[in-house]
């Protein structure tokens, strides 16, 4: 089966059947090669899952040797959501490909993404009609709150982590988030490092993995 986007994809080591997913969006100019760097030390850990790492669906604006989920050449609040809609179209069919061919369903699946695909896990985690098994953000923000509380579907665990001192994305809007959704009465859980900038270091990489580690789990 060829997916709709082209994408690193990380088997299962000894071919053990796989019975979860974990899909990882990169950031704004990066690509699936680059965010599938966490599966060095996370794949050991999950002997029936695959690591699928999509490259964005677009050629990146102010990087052409990579990817954007989004255009953010204008800043122009309307501009971008509707660009970010369209982006999730482009993954929503993506994931249902990646269920459809490993017999998976939603709690069966979790999104995690780092800056703009940070922001694309939230906007699709939360929009669609049955609960991923968890979404876990890097330095990401929700695109626009206004817009999202209309759209929430479900109420699926998320886990958002972000650098204190991220001078890309202000950590403000992880407060931001965790006041929102809570709000709405969704799990969420948020971690703010101390002395990180706009990356993902040992310790986020390593919060997330037991996160994730916990809700397959228990799934």
């Amino acid at each position: 089966m060829t997916f709709c986007l082209d994408t690193v994809i990380i088997p299962p080591e000894n071919n053990e059947q796989i019975k979860n997913a974990v899909i990882l969006l990169h950031g704004y100019g990066g690509d699936g090669k680059d965010i599938s760097m966490l599966t060095l030390n996370w794949k050991r850990f999950f002997k029936n899952t695959v690591f699928i790492c999509p490259n964005g669906h677009e050629k990146c604006e102010i990087n052409p040797m990579g990817f954007q989920w989004f255009d953010l050449s204008k800043q122009d609040e309307d501009y971008i959501l509707s660009q970010s809609i369209k982006a999730e179209n482009v993954l929503k069919k993506f994931i249902e490909e990646v269920k459809d061919k490993y017999q998976l369903l939603n709690s069966n699946v979790v999104l995690c993404g780092f800056s703009q695909g940070c922001m694309m896990s939230i906007s699709i985690g939360v929009t669609t009609e049955e609960n991923f098994n968890c979404i876990v953000g890097f330095s990401g923000k929700i695109i626009n709150v206004n817009n999202l509380q209309t759209r929430i579907k479900n109420n699926s665990k998320i886990l958002l982590i972000h650098g204190e001192q991220d001078e890309i994305v202000s950590s403000n809007y992880l407060l931001e988030a965790k006041d929102f959704f809570e709000r709405k009465k969704i799990n969420i859980q948020t971690n703010l490092i101390k002395n990180c900038g706009h990356n993902i270091p040992i310790e986020a990489s390593s919060l997330a993995l037991n996160f994730i580690k916990k809700n397959l789990e228990i799934k």
